[in-house]
């Protein structure tokens, strides 16, 4: 009779632990969703000849990243997703998770036979306007950076990626930062040339299509 009350008395004890998440916090998880801004998404290029940047921003409906294999010229992609306001991240949230989606509408050369390597980098400046000088990583530094792992491959044309940038998230709220800044590049080093195109719609399938960050905390 001892032995079962004893184990009916463990059993309650192991309900409570887990009814108060096991480490004495007792609130809920809760997913922000948060669309990036099509306003201030946009990419820039840089001419391998003449070092001229390009910067396209805006309601572009796509932006590229990587390094075009026929002419040499390198993209790196801005998006912006405000952590502000209703549905965003308060200040003093605790991160559990954060992840980013994209749909990859093409993928150059076509077929792709390796991988394209790309480095996620966290940036920030207000008002988030793209001027050339933000390609470059000295001029521009990365708060934090991450290498995109495993990297794109062709199995990635036509589909939606889904990127961990938890460790991204978890310094932006560190900051205190307003908006969630990425900068997405062909990763470092000698790699060999490759673009992708990531969807940017401003259509009925935005929700969709569009890059997406979704932030699990408490």
């Amino acid at each position: 009779m001892k032995k079962i009350l004893n184990a009916a008395l463990f059993v309650l004890m192991i309900l409570a632990l887990t009814g108060c998440g096991g480490d004495g916090n007792s609130q809920p998880l809760i997913v922000a969703t948060i669309v990036s801004d099509p306003v201030f998404d946009g990419d820039i290029q840089k001419a391998p000849a003449t070092v001229a940047f390009t910067v396209t921003q805006g309601n572009t409906q796509s932006m590229f990243a990587g390094i075009d294999p026929a002419s040499g010229v390198e993209s790196r992609t801005f998006l912006v997703f405000h952590l502000t306001g209703a549905g965003g991240v308060p200040g003093n949230a605790i991160i559990d998770s954060a992840f980013i989606d994209v749909f990859i509408n093409s993928v150059i050369p076509q077929p792709l036979l390796g991988t394209i390597p790309l480095r996620i980098d966290l940036v920030s400046f207000q008002p988030p306007n793209l001027v050339g000088p933000d390609f470059d990583r000295t001029l521009q530094p990365a708060l934090a950076t991450m290498a995109l792992s495993p990297p794109i491959s062709q199995a990635d044309f036509g589909r939606h990626v889904s990127i961990d940038v938890t460790s991204l998230m978890i310094e932006a709220q560190r900051l205190g930062l307003l908006d969630f800044q990425l900068r997405i590049l062909e990763d470092l080093g000698i790699v060999t040339p490759g673009l992708i195109e990531i969807n940017d719609t401003t259509g009925v399938n935005r929700t969709t299509l569009a890059p997406v960050l979704q932030v699990t905390y408490f």
